[in-house]
């Protein structure tokens, strides 16, 4: 009897070990950087609106404790506890709501501030978008850092068989020359390294300013004129058309406006990039549809 008690001891220690390591998550994340959790999260902070709602799509809503200003989707976001914006955080808040991992935007939050919440000793998950078919598999890689793996991936699958389609659409086509304008004054674009650079070139489009060395920034007039674009999408401050969109009405000889070829994208679903960036994605390539019928029609 000793022995079959001794046995069965041993049996549950091994179940118990056996447990414990499964329990282990590791991920990469965009920086290369190794994540190691002794068990998946449950106390989850993002430093940006997107990631909020990456979180949420990926089953891990109940898990965020806190996020950053205008994280105000999905709706149950907006009732979260602030802990400044993702420009400035406040460290003295991270530290009292004792998070088990902290999502960071390394190409948004301050470095300098990254660094101090991982000095503060917390698990720092950073997310760098740059391709959209990247979205899908952070779904995934955030399921598995918050336990919610298989809501994570059935999300997750649902993306990429929609980023599948916009592969499609626009084989072949000869390239549309686009100019996707963030703001008027100052007037500023987008770089080649930019995920909505990649959505256009997805769409069968061309950055016209896809030599830019940053991100995000400011261009000539002069510059835009002379490369003339043969499509003009702008995003602006709100869900709404800019009015300032209509001033390039005012060079008449700028192919995009010669051929009516001026749009709108509310940029909460291109300059954020979650979930929604499918939905954008889905607007510029029909955009790039419509100009790529508008030019057979010549």
């Amino acid at each position: 009897m000793n022995l079959f008690i001794r046995l069965i001891t041993v049996s549950l220690l091994l179940l118990t070990s056996s447990l414990s390591v499964a329990a282990t998550v590791v991920v990469t994340d965009d920086s290369g950087a190794q994540i190691e959790l002794e068990q998946p999260a449950q106390r989850i902070i993002s430093l940006a609106p997107h990631l909020t709602e990456l979180l949420f799509a990926a089953g891990a809503g109940k898990q965020v404790v806190a996020t950053v200003e205008y994280s105000d989707y999905p709706a149950e976001a907006v009732k979260l506890p602030r802990v400044g914006s993702y420009m400035a955080f406040d460290l003295e808040r991270i530290l009292a709501l004792r998070p088990d991992l902290v999502i960071g935007w390394a190409d948004g939050n301050p470095a300098v501030q990254l660094e101090r919440v991982e000095s503060l000793g917390f698990p720092l998950y950073r997310h760098r978008p740059r391709a959209l078919e990247s979205i899908p598999g952070t779904l995934t890689t955030l399921g598995l850092l918050a336990g919610t793996g298989t809501v994570a991936r059935q999300r997750a699958e649902l993306l990429s068989a929609r980023i599948a389609v916009l592969k499609n659409v626009a084989r072949d086509s000869e390239p549309t020359m686009s100019f996707y304008q963030v703001w008027h004054q100052p007037l500023m674009t987008i770089g080649g390294e930019q995920i909505i650079s990649d959505i256009i070139t997805l769409c069968g489009g061309r950055n016209i300013f896809a030599d830019l060395s940053v991100d995000a920034g400011e261009v000539a007039l002069e510059a835009v004129l002379a490369r003339n674009p043969e499509v003009i999408i702008a995003s602006g401050m709100a869900a709404s058309r800019p009015e300032w969109l209509d001033q390039w009405r005012r060079w008449p000889q700028l192919r995009a406006v010669a051929e009516e070829n001026l749009y709108h994208v509310a940029p909460d679903l291109l300059q954020r990039a979650g979930p929604r960036l499918v939905d954008g994605a889905e607007q510029i390539c029909a955009i790039m549809e419509r100009v790529r019928q508008r030019r057979a029609a010549e």
